[in-house]
């Protein structure tokens, strides 16, 4: 009997270990390619960070300071650009687009120069970019979903054939419902503004962040960029193992083959503005165009707690796994968001931060709880209309009074 139950467990730990094979025949891109690859039909719209001096990155940078009006950002006769990060969380989306909503009809949030995102955190990201409108749209998706209505849960015998605990077939569906050619017409007007939307992903075979273009992409209009740009944001959200991962045909070397990405938190807490940043700088002699003298309000918008949350997780690999992912996030965010500060302290860039405050105390019953996200969704919007105090340091900073 041992022996049988011992050949049953050996099946299945070979049907495991070969089950990778049978999601996906992959023509990866060779190591020696990697980075240099271009998507088929579609180049110059992305790059990665391991290459902030890409002279696409450098040409949209420029561009988008010729492209803006003369009075555009001007604060005391000085142009002030505010930038907009905003991290992933999942169903603690809601409080973020709570609190942008709510700052928004305050009246005193800011028209933003760059808006970058990434996970849930795109399609927020998206919503701000556009307006009122689309954070309306978005901000009733964020508190009527529930999980039942964003993934599907796998049985075990699909489990041994798939990559990936979940289905993105109903969460690809409400993405195809929120971007049209009627959205990609309004971000490439925008984008003509000389304002920039990025949403990230990550290559999960070369190991790197992504940062792409969506204004770029939007621009090309059509069915093929509609489809790419629903592609993007499905990716963006799609993080390892719990969704699957989101396949790109590209060209390089002349052969065609395919990239692997995943949700771009996957490498990083937040979105490498830096390397946008940086991208700027470098990109004053390649444009003539002279920057001196320009102020950086830098936003953040973490979707997490910043502060530990202990509650009792069941025990069982469901529950594990999104526990682990949760807090393997917050971490990465926490560690993230003193880095960032460092660099924008170092250029002397107005930095803030938020995030979901310490008194909010959980009570989320499965990964979309409907009742939680209109709670955050509440929170959020009450604490901008109240007129929301932006954190000048990461907490546990103690700033020196000068």
């Amino acid at each position: 009997m041992r022996q049988k139950k011992l050949y049953h467990l050996l099946i299945i730990i070979a049907c495991l270990s070969g089950s990778s094979g049978c999601a996906h025949v992959r023509h990866a891109v060779p190591e020696n390619l990697v980075g240099k690859a271009v998507v088929v039909g579609m180049p110059d719209m992305r790059y990665y960070t391991s290459k902030p001096d890409s002279l696409f990155m450098q040409q949209s940078l420029a561009d988008s300071f010729k492209e803006e009006g003369k009075s555009d950002y001007l604060v005391d006769g000085i142009k002030t650009y505010p930038v907009l990060i905003i991290g992933g969380g999942v169903s603690n989306s809601a409080y973020g687009i709570g609190l942008l909503k709510g700052w928004s009809d305050a009246g005193s949030r800011p028209v933003f120069k760059i808006v970058t995102g990434y996970s849930s955190g795109s399609l927020i990201a998206l919503a701000t970019f556009l307006g009122k409108e689309d954070e309306d749209r978005l901000a009733d998706l964020f508190t009527s979903i529930s999980t039942k209505d964003v993934v599907r849960t796998r049985n075990v015998f699909a489990l041994l054939f798939k990559n990936s605990l979940y289905s993105s077939d109903l969460f690809a569906k409400k993405i195809d419902d929120i971007v049209d050619e009627n959205l990609l017409a309004k971000v490439a007007q925008e984008h003509r503004k000389g304002r920039r939307l990025y949403v990230g992903t990550t290559d999960l075979d070369a190991q790197e962040f992504v940062i792409w273009d969506m204004g770029a992409l939007a621009s090309k209009g059509g069915p093929d960029s509609v489809k790419m740009f629903r592609k993007i944001i499905l990716a963006s959200c799609s993080f390892s193992s719990t969704l699957p991962p989101v396949f790109f045909q590209v060209e390089a070397g002349g052969r065609r083959y395919d990239e692997m990405h995943a949700d771009g938190g996957v490498i990083g807490g937040i979105f490498y503005v830096y390397h946008l940043m940086e991208g700027a700088g470098s990109e004053v002699p390649f444009s003539g165009i002279d920057l001196k003298g320009f102020r950086t309000q830098l936003y953040i918008l973490n979707l997490c707690y910043m502060s530990p949350h202990s509650r009792q997780v069941e025990d069982n690999l469901t529950a594990i796994i999104s526990r682990t992912i949760e807090t393997n996030g917050a971490s990465k965010m926490a560690g993230d968001t003193y880095r960032v500060y460092a660099y924008a302290k170092e250029r002397g860039w107005d930095y803030n931060l938020a995030y979901i405050p310490e008194d909010f105390t959980p009570h989320q019953k499965e990964m979309f709880d409907r009742q939680e996200m209109k709670r955050l969704f509440k929170r959020g919007y009450d604490d901008a209309i109240k007129g929301y105090q932006w954190h000048k340091a990461p907490p546990g900073l103690v700033l020196e009074d000068k």
